[in-house]
């Protein structure tokens, strides 16, 4: 039997009372119950937006879906055929899906009217909004849509739910992602969108109050959006507020001068790091010409990276024709290491090593390996000793 589906009529019906006309357990599943009623303010996961969380006659309810026309709720418990329930839906998570969904409309209308572009996919998560177009927007477009969007959503206009007779439809310009038939529900932003769609959605634009656009990128063949809607959006800005101020207060740094700040400190750890190269050559090609001609060198150095350790390794390698080893870490920590030996295939003796000193790693060359060990500094001059 087909439920009464009371959000469709309000979006804003947060209780209700219904009767219950079914309540049974799935048989391959051990997750709860099933509920059916003969009414119901509970929107069930559909269209890309998720479904409405509360309970009902004191059970919890944690998902609803639609089957046939018939709203399921699962609950955590079982309800009495008959009976007269209250439902109660999480207030703030509809309010929030619902303007999220109806924030989504109205970036998805106005790019299809400004580029002539689809959304082609939708998903509504618990952080951002993804919606999938199929044309490429560059990151300033994205912006001038944003603008617009906001800009819309002051002039405060009034939603519109259609649902037009069979004949009516062919007359009216909606988005959709595929052919419907039978009635068809349209949800009306006016200037900005007209689609087919199931969700909830806000009385006025002015209750989405704010929409954000956090990224455009190339998605397949066209590109994919996330944003944000409403509290979310207003949420996400207090945070990067927040951050940009501890920013601005680490760099001594006017707010708004906190980019520019972040661009000297790069360019002036970009030249530290070129004289710490050069120094490191230097050290490097010294410490190499003390084991020119010995039969292997064991070097252990402080706080070197792991580019840091080939470039000494290999060094080595060019003075002396035996093995060598450079390891570079503390005890507790482990050590990262290079090992290697000019025109020789030391596969066998890293395995060895590794298996001696608690390591792993190898490479594609035959003749040199890189990787780290967990034994400590004394274990490691003893093992090649």
């Amino acid at each position: 039997m087909a439920t009464c589906k009371l959000y469709e009529q309000n979006a804003e019906q947060y209780r209700f009372d219904a009767v219950v006309t079914g309540c049974w357990q799935e048989k391959e599943t051990t997750d709860g119950w099933r509920i059916t009623l003969d009414k119901t303010a509970f929107f069930p996961e559909g269209g890309g937006q998720p479904a409405d969380h509360g309970t009902l006659g004191g059970r919890m309810v944690s998902d609803v879906h639609e089957r046939s026309g018939e709203v399921i709720h699962y609950t955590d418990g079982p309800l009495e055929v008959g009976c007269h329930v209250e439902g109660c839906v999480d207030e703030q998570r509809r309010r929030d899906l619902t303007t999220q969904h109806s924030g989504e409309h109205i970036v998805s209308g106005l790019i299809c009217s400004t580029y002539g572009y689809n959304n082609v996919g939708f998903h509504l998560g618990g952080e951002v909004i993804t919606i999938d177009f199929d044309g490429e927007l560059t990151a300033e477009q994205a912006a001038e849509i944003e603008q617009m969007a906001n800009d819309y959503i002051r002039e405060d206009k009034e939603t519109e739910i259609l649902l037009p007779a069979a004949e009516e439809l062919g007359g009216i310009a909606y988005r959709s992602k595929k052919e419907l038939s039978g009635q068809v529900r349209i949800v009306r932003f006016p200037g900005a969108d007209t689609c087919a769609c199931c969700g909830t959605h806000v009385r006025r634009a002015g209750q989405v109050r704010l929409v954000k656009l956090l990224s455009v990128q190339k998605f397949r063949s066209g590109c994919r959006i996330e944003m944000l809607a409403g509290e979310r959006a207003i949420r996400y800005l207090d945070r990067m507020m927040e951050q940009n101020r501890q920013i601005s207060r680490l760099l001594s740094a006017k707010p708004m001068e906190t980019a520019a700040a972040v661009a000297r400190l790069m360019d002036e750890a970009a030249d530290l790091k070129a004289q710490i190269y050069a120094l490191q050559e230097q050290q490097f090609d010294s410490i190499a010409k003390a084991h020119a001609g010995a039969d292997k060198a064991v070097v252990m150095m402080d706080k070197l990276d792991a580019v840091a350790v080939r470039r000494l390794c290999v060094a080595l390698m060019e003075q002396c024709s035996g093995i060598c080893a450079v390891f570079s870490g503390e005890d507790g920590a482990g050590y990262k290491y290079a090992l290697g030996k000019a025109d020789s295939d030391i596969r066998s003796e890293v395995k060895a090593m590794n298996n001696a000193l608690q390591g792993r790693g190898g490479g594609k060359d035959a003749f040199f390996a890189q990787g780290s060990v967990q034994a400590g500094k004394e274990a490691i001059l003893q093992y090649f000793a």
